[in-house]
């Protein structure tokens, strides 16, 4: 099963986050600093590409550690920006100063702090917005060190510095992208570049439109997801009950079997079924257990759910595309409210994507966050 999330999925949200605000700063020739999250090893809190944008102004915007070497990075940032000159520093708990920049995590955390703005900058930022697969791809060590280019799958933007080094660093980049993926990458010679990957966004699809599936459309979105609500019942699925979602009304499967021909879902697609009603679920189910989709998980009670897989049977499914199903929904949290639930659906779908145990941390050992090289 692969991590079915846009936000970090495997790209950063936070500096997704930052992309009009740096053209900006490069439209507007200002001294700014951007510090980007190169590598991390042990239980660092952020992964490769996460950033931190410090304005000209001194506005600081994203994250590079969650908290821990905010204060030190800011002032790099704001020394890379006068000075003009990139710099690669690492803050971990070996370090002396590691308890007073406040990374007493057990991780460490590679940093690459450059003077903000450069042009590609304005055509990423375009790109992301219209929700269209790019990657930013940027020297951090050796003769591409500072440089940057912007791919797309058709198209590119930028130089590392020569037409070999280009190619190489393209075929490198278009694999990570077509895979949702971001890291350092290393190309030879001494080389390295940052692939921070921004594919489009990944969806959730939400199929009935009660109470419960307008609190899980509502975490969906806090995600990163792009939501779909449908049902078939118009008097429910309405714009008004769900605020930053696309609502559809249609009959789930032939909702779900049409996006699936036109190429609209994909491994990175959660399907959430509340409608608890057979008529609706077990058709849909039926059409979403026979996909590749990252997550398909349904509401009920144990009851329902025997039920649900006896007729799932009798429609030709067979255990190993049964054994796909998350059912009943979520993790065992004590939900009671559509709120809690919709925790407990957002917490299982983490779990799943990302490995995770969904025990407390207090009960387990070892790093809590990885990282690495590619």
């Amino acid at each position: 099963m692969t991590w079915p999330t846009t936000p970090t999925s495997t790209f950063p949200q936070r500096m997704r986050d930052l992309l009009g605000p740096l053209a900006d700063a490069w439209r507007a020739g200002e001294r700014a600093g951007l510090a980007t999250v190169t590598a991390t090893w042990s239980s660092a809190p952020r992964q490769p590409g996460a950033a931190m944008l410090v304005r000209a102004d001194g506005t600081a915007l994203g994250s590079v550690s969650g908290g821990c070497v905010e204060g030190a990075v800011y002032e790099l940032c704001r020394e890379v920006a006068e000075s003009g000159e990139p710099r690669t520093v690492q803050f971990g708990v070996t370090d002396d100063d590691a308890f007073g920049v406040g990374l007493p995590c057990g991780g460490t955390i590679e940093l690459f702090v450059e003077p903000a703005g450069f042009p590609e900058a304005e055509v990423l930022a375009a790109e992301v917005a219209a929700d269209r697969p790019v990657a930013l791809l940027t020297g951090v060590a050796g003769r591409v060190r500072a440089r940057h280019l912007v791919l797309t799958p058709e198209r590119r933007w930028g130089s590392l510095g020569g037409d070999a080094i280009d190619e190489a660093a393209t075929e490198r980049g278009r694999a990570l992208l077509a895979a949702a993926e971001s890291g350092p990458v290393r190309l030879g010679d001494g080389a390295t570049v940052l692939v921070t990957s921004f594919p489009p966004a990944a969806r959730m699809l939400v199929f009935g439109a009660g109470d419960h599936a307008a609190a899980v459309a509502r975490i969906g979105g806090f995600l990163g997801y792009r939501v779909t609500v449908c049902d078939a019942r118009p008097v429910f699925a309405t714009a008004g009950r769900f605020p930053g979602a696309e609502v559809v009304t249609e009959w789930p499967h032939r909702y779900l079997a049409g996006e699936a021909a036109a190429g609209r879902v994909d491994g990175r697609t959660a399907v959430c079924v509340l409608t608890h009603d057979p008529k609706f679920d077990v058709p849909v189910l039926e059409v979403a257990l026979r996909l590749p989709l990252a997550y398909v998980g349904a509401m009920g009670s144990r009851r329902t759910h025997d039920d649900r897989l006896a007729r799932l049977r009798e429609a030709g499914l067979g255990a190993e595309e049964l054994d796909r199903l998350s059912s009943p929904i979520g993790l065992d949290l004590g939900a009671r409210t559509p709120e809690e639930t919709a925790v407990s659906v957002a917490a299982e779908i983490v779990a799943l994507g990302r490995h995770g145990s969904g025990r407390r941390l207090s009960g387990t050992s070892g790093p809590i966050h990885g990282g690495g090289m590619i």
